[in-house]
């Protein structure tokens, strides 16, 4: 396990490397620790919105009894479901969730493309900021993922996607695939709310777009199908984190950018971190937090890599496959 630690670890050092041996990182004096100020709340409307967006809710598609789960989506692909448990039970509750008969055209309302324009102003906000970050941090091009908005299930070149698996990135087409009424349920059911928690959720996916970039998914997830079950967490543990901490690199560069976002915006973020720790979810689903189980990593792991990347703005601090602890 530790010398699978160093192998990512040198994947990660020679990705932040620039041609001629150097890492390419602004000096610390630059990057001062963030203060949390901002200019107003977080104002995303009427802001550009990605091209890369594909809309699927149109299509709709009924929640199917027996569909692939996230549990099973993480043999197949490194998910960023921020649960570490079957979200079916949350899902469920029809307050929540409605689900529209299979192939039938579905009436998108105003609640629906008002968070298909939040979601792509937000996706438009993080290939800026990592447009920015590779040109100045790695010396080379970013190249953006594309966002796939489904109502109830979809496919993926990685599996079947249903709203028990929640948001993911699949590597094998590089697309982020999320149902937006996960953000219902991020706020009624597990207390993260405001806007800034959603976006949060955007930006973890795609700092696993970021890692995939890096190269760090597929040496990874090459390296956990020879594993035990507990040291694939541990090596899981590892990447959730690192996409925490890339989120909080892009909150901190979003907010000195666009100057939308202020210090609550972030409080925001940072308690959604907390919200969906492996530790806390265990405990509200009535278990004993059992540490060898977890997947992506403690409340208090969460938050802190997020405030990490919020704080530093580097790449080089994101490296968690090189922290003594995690």
């Amino acid at each position: 396990m530790a010398d699978l630690c160093r192998e990512i670890q040198g994947v990660f050092q020679t990705s932040i490397a620039s041609a001629s041996g150097a890492v390419v990182l602004l000096d610390a004096a630059s990057k001062p620790p963030f203060d949390g100020t901002g200019a107003g709340t977080m104002e995303w409307k009427g802001r550009r919105q990605s091209g890369n967006i594909e809309d699927r809710r149109r299509s709709g598609g009924a929640v199917r009894a027996g569909g692939i789960g996230g549990v099973g989506l993480i043999a197949v692909v490194v998910i960023a479901y921020f649960f570490g448990v079957d979200l079916t039970p949350l899902l469920n509750d029809q307050s929540l969730t409605q689900g529209a008969p299979a192939g039938n055209t579905v009436e998108l309302t105003a609640e629906d493309q008002a968070s298909g324009e939040f979601v792509a102003v937000t996706l438009a906000d993080t290939e800026e900021v990592w447009t920015a970050v590779f040109r100045d941090q790695l010396n080379r091009a970013y190249r953006p993922a594309t966002l796939v908005l489904y109502k109830d299930n979809t496919q993926s070149a990685c599996g079947g996607a249903s709203g028990a698996t929640g948001p993911f990135y699949c590597p094998n087409d590089q697309k982020v695939y999320l149902d937006t009424a996960f953000f219902v349920t991020l706020e009624r059911r597990l207390g993260a709310q405001g806007d800034f928690a959603s976006a949060y959720v955007v930006a973890h996916e795609i700092g696993h777009h970021v890692q995939d970039e890096l190269g760090i998914l597929s040496k990874a997830n090459e390296a956990r199908a020879g594993m035990s079950e507990a040291d694939s967490n541990q090596v899981s543990v590892a990447i959730e984190l690192q996409a925490d901490c890339l989120s909080g690199i892009w909150a901190r560069e979003a907010s000195q950018q666009f100057g939308t976002i202020e210090k609550g915006d972030l409080e925001e973020a940072i308690n959604a971190a907390r919200q969906i720790g492996d530790d806390t979810l265990q405990r509200s689903a009535g278990r004993v937090p059992m540490p060898h189980t977890f997947t992506h990593g403690t409340s208090e792991q969460r938050s802190r890599w997020f405030v990490t990347g919020l704080n530093s703005g580097k790449l080089a601090d994101c490296d968690t496959f090189a922290a003594g602890e995690l």
